[in-house]
């Protein structure tokens, strides 16, 4: 798979992108990960990637041809599955979308900043747009090394255990149960008695109704009783 994420700001990637489960799917070669810097395909002395917005209004908005420039330069390259605007009135993203995306082969993640983006990228140039969650952040950077951390751990190979995925909260709607390790007791607070039973089957059948009551619980909106 190949993540190519469109940014004003490449430093603010650098981290997230460099350590634990994506450095390993980079250096293993499962996932490709591009960092584009918007300003390479800014004119003028300042490279400007930005502009005050017709009509007025506070805030600055984000220029139309940089990030045309740069999708095009990549489209000629390959094809996409997804080109992805990460903005607040976006679909929510969701374990379920992660499943889907891990599936694709090529993405585009464009990184939103200032006031917004020129309307055009958003109605000729994206095909999905994407919020992770009902609030305002100041670019769109730490959301798109979300969703790409979502989706390169789902990647075969990407997690030591492969099962591991398969077993997260939200995979099956239902948020994941209560984990315990050693030590067994611990200033006289106990791990469960059928942790320790050795019993497959029961165990397994303890950790699904753990999962239905802690989501009744805490998530109803994902067991359907809201």
């Amino acid at each position: 798979m190949r993540i190519d994420i469109l940014t004003v700001l490449p430093e603010l990637l650098d981290s997230p992108l460099n350590y634990s489960i994506v450095k390993r799917a980079r250096e293993n070669n499962l996932a490709e990960i591009h960092i584009v810097n918007l300003r390479d395909f800014a004119k003028g002395k300042y490279r400007s990637v930005d502009d005050y917005a017709f009509g007025g209004g506070a805030g600055m908005v984000m220029m139309i041809e940089p990030v045309f420039r740069a999708i095009d330069k990549l489209k000629k390259e390959r094809d996409y599955d997804e080109i992805i605007y990460t903005s607040p009135d976006g679909e929510k993203f969701t374990q379920k979308t992660a499943n889907r995306l891990s599936l694709l082969t090529n993405i585009i993640i464009i990184c939103g900043h200032y006031k917004g983006i020129d309307q055009r990228i958003r109605d000729h140039l994206t095909t999905i747009e994407i919020s992770v969650g009902d609030y305002v952040l100041s670019g769109g950077e730490l959301p798109a090394a979300i969703i790409t951390d979502a989706v390169v751990r789902l990647l075969p190979g990407a997690l030591s255990d492969e099962q591991s995925a398969l077993s997260d909260s939200f995979q099956d709607d239902l948020l994941a149960p209560p984990v315990y390790t050693r030590p067994a007791e611990f200033n006289n607070w106990k791990v469960p008695d059928i942790l320790l039973s050795g019993n497959t089957a029961e165990i397994e059948k303890w950790r699904h109704e753990q999962s239905v009551e802690r989501t009744r619980k805490l998530r109803p909106d994902l067991y359907g009783e809201e």
